[in-house]
């Protein structure tokens, strides 16, 4: 069944913010703390999880082969492993995660796990995933280009081994099988062997993940990681804010003044989304982390940045909506693999601000930005969560800014709309 666009109005801000923000948990961890779960012996919790579209994808895919999970407590989830077991079939939705991260462990399934979703992630990279699995022994079956539909023919257990994988289209190609690689019979040793990673700390986040759930993992050689055979063990997993996330909302107080504070916000973290401070701040903003969480200030003006970022790149759409309102040209550079993601991004965006009148140059691995005056219009969300926060960002300072569709939002955030609106309803 096609889902149902929903338009939205972004809500323009008249006075200076002043607002006090929660956000869920991080998407990232969320993920990954499932599926370490469901390789572990024992209980696992999950507290302050995310519960949003993706996150119930993977939930509802682990479960489909053997793994219990209540999620009845939205501040706590419950995770009981047992046998992985097919026939079973995961929709993937649009979820990288779900279509990169569950296959490895469809091959420790005994019996068959299908694998689809929507058509655009029919087009997204799943190759070099398919050839690793094969090279450590998975039986499998793919659709076009090695991508989705995918059946995986699951016998119990997976050989390991030695395997080399080109993932410069998305670490989480790497994230998948090191998620999986403490229960192979021979752990694993993959290699990274194409141009620079995007989205780094992502990678560090998933070894610090599986070095907390009691895996050996050595990557001490750069683009190489050796994970050893292990049991790992249930255990408490705290889920920090979700720092990408949270990213317009920092952002409102650069475009409206102002100030607005986001609970919770960790002291240390792995999270890429914490480089959103340095970026801000680069643009105007002034940032201070006190008890009570973190704050961040609007300065007099937006200014133009020439920044690369490839090992954040999810909060491209933010930062470019932010440069078509700066006060100079701005370059975004390190975002050639965003063409592959839920759509193509650096398109995308060209189209759309180019659309409510910025200009706007287009790179193959990035944008240039230049600030004119703009004019509402429709805002295609091209069922991009994030294009959709770029969009609400923009309402903020410009009337009439309707996105084409805010339910995509409930990819990562399904209270958005609220959450935005009372932010701005705090205006002071």
């Amino acid at each position: 069944m096609t889902k149902r666009a929903v338009p939205w109005t972004a809500p323009t801000a008249i006075d200076p913010l002043n607002a006090r923000v929660r956000l869920p948990g991080s998407k990232s961890m969320t993920t990954r703390a499932l599926v370490l779960a469901a390789i572990s012996t024992g209980t696992s919790t999950l507290d302050n999880p995310l519960r949003a579209r993706d996150t119930e994808l993977m939930a509802a895919g682990l479960r489909s082969i053997g793994v219990n999970i209540s999620t009845v407590d939205d501040e706590r989830w419950v995770v009981r492993p047992r046998p992985l077991t097919g026939p079973a079939h995961i929709d993937v939705g649009t979820a990288g995660s779900v279509m990169r991260f569950l296959p490895p462990l469809a091959g420790l399934a005994s019996g068959a796990v299908t694998f689809d979703g929507t058509a655009r992630a029919r087009q997204r990279p799943l190759g070099p995933l398919v050839a690793a699995l094969r090279a450590i022994g998975v039986r499998l079956d793919a659709g076009a280009a090695d991508g989705l539909p995918l059946t995986v023919y699951g016998q119990g257990r997976v050989r390991g081994g030695d395997v080399s994988v080109d993932a410069s289209p998305s670490s989480q190609l790497l994230t998948g099988l090191l998620l999986a690689a403490p229960d192979f019979d021979r752990g694993l040793t993959l290699k990274h062997t194409g141009p620079a990673l995007p989205r780094a700390p992502h990678l560090r986040l998933t070894v610090e993940m599986l070095r907390a759930a009691g895996a050996a993992v050595d990557d001490a050689t750069p683009d190489a990681w050796r994970v050893e055979p292990a049991r790992l063990a249930g255990r408490s997993w705290l889920i920090e804010p979700d720092l990408a996330t949270i990213a317009p909302f920092l952002a409102a107080a650069l475009v409206v003044g102002g100030r607005v504070t986001v609970p919770g916000w960790p002291r240390s973290t792995l999270q890429a989304g914490h480089r959103l401070r340095a970026v801000l701040t680069r643009m105007g903003g002034s940032f201070r982390l006190t008890e009570k969480g973190m704050t961040v200030r609007g300065g007099p003006q937006i200014r133009g940045i020439d920044v690369d970022l490839r090992d954040q790149a999810e909060l491209s759409p933010v930062i470019a909506a932010l440069a078509a309102l700066a006060d100079g040209p701005s370059t975004l550079r390190g975002l050639a693999h965003l063409r592959t993601q839920e759509n193509d991004q650096v398109a995308a965006l060209a189209r759309e601000l180019s659309a409510l009148g910025a200009g706007v140059t287009e790179h193959e691995d990035g944008l240039t930005v230049e600030p004119h005056p703009l004019t509402g219009t429709v805002f295609e969300t091209y069922d991009d969560h994030r294009m959709a926060h770029a969009a609400a960002l923009l309402g903020l300072k410009v009337p009439g800014v309707v996105l084409s569709d805010v339910a995509c939002t409930a990819k990562t955030l399904p209270d958005f709309p609220a959450l935005w609106s009372a932010m701005v309803g705090a205006s002071s």
